[in-house]
């Protein structure tokens, strides 16, 4: 047994679906612009074939309860509803784009929350920008569904019962092998990896008390307040 010299912190987990078990969530990997009207709509580029943009949430901004706290030092918080990749196997090197899909352990629905006005002045004074992502709480997510075929249904978002962003995830620029490949080209992947595929146009704000329903058609539905 080792011996830590202070308490080691809780394994941040996910539930599975159908499941008393969980899964352990070793990093979170985020997709950016990989839907061609959210970069629009964020005044940016869509990104060239081959070059993702790719961010980080810390393991243990998972939230699986339906309460989201609303974050500290922010006046301006955003909803981006995403297809969820859990990886299940590790990678061995960089991953054939044909062989991606057997490291996948199922899919899930989950928001990358953003907190807008920071991220906002970190880009207008080409800082990183960290501290709008990556923030507790920030990626709700509701339980594992297992398999390995990437759903092909319709990703959305209502608040307090309104649709706020609805699209096809063939929609998606850089596909789930697309991103599995270009992301072992960067870190090595591991079983217990989340990744968020990225969010169609439509992303708002969102405030104390809204209720939300994100959903990944035929697959998971996380349902929630802001607290």
């Amino acid at each position: 047994m080792t011996d830590f010299v202070i308490p080691a912190p809780a394994q941040a987990s996910v539930p599975v679906a159908g499941s008393a078990a969980r899964f352990p969530v070793h990093r979170i990997y985020c997709v950016g612009r990989n839907f061609a009207d959210h970069a629009k709509e964020m005044g940016a580029e869509t990104p060239p074939r081959g070059q993702p943009v790719f961010f980080m949430k810390p393991a243990d901004a998972v939230h699986v309860d339906g309460d989201v706290p609303y974050p500290s030092g922010t006046s301006d918080l955003h909803h981006e509803v995403e297809l969820v990749v859990a990886l299940g196997r590790d990678a061995d090197g960089i991953v054939d784009p044909a062989q991606a899909l057997d490291l996948v352990f199922g899919y899930t629905v989950g928001l990358d929350l953003t907190r807008r006005d920071l991220q906002a002045h970190a880009k207008d004074k080409r800082l990183p920008w960290d501290t709008s992502k990556g923030f507790d709480h920030s990626a709700p997510i509701a339980p594992l569904v297992r398999g390995r075929d990437v759903p092909a249904g319709t990703l959305s978002l209502r608040v307090n019962g309104d649709v706020r962003q609805q699209a096809a995830l063939a929609d998606m620029i850089f596909s789930v092998p697309d991103v599995i490949h270009e992301l072992s080209k960067l870190f090595a992947l591991r079983a217990g990896d989340l990744v968020y595929m990225g969010t169609p146009a439509g992303v708002a704000a969102l405030q104390r008390g809204d209720t939300f329903e994100a959903s990944v058609e035929g697959v998971a539905t996380l349902s929630g307040r802001i607290a």
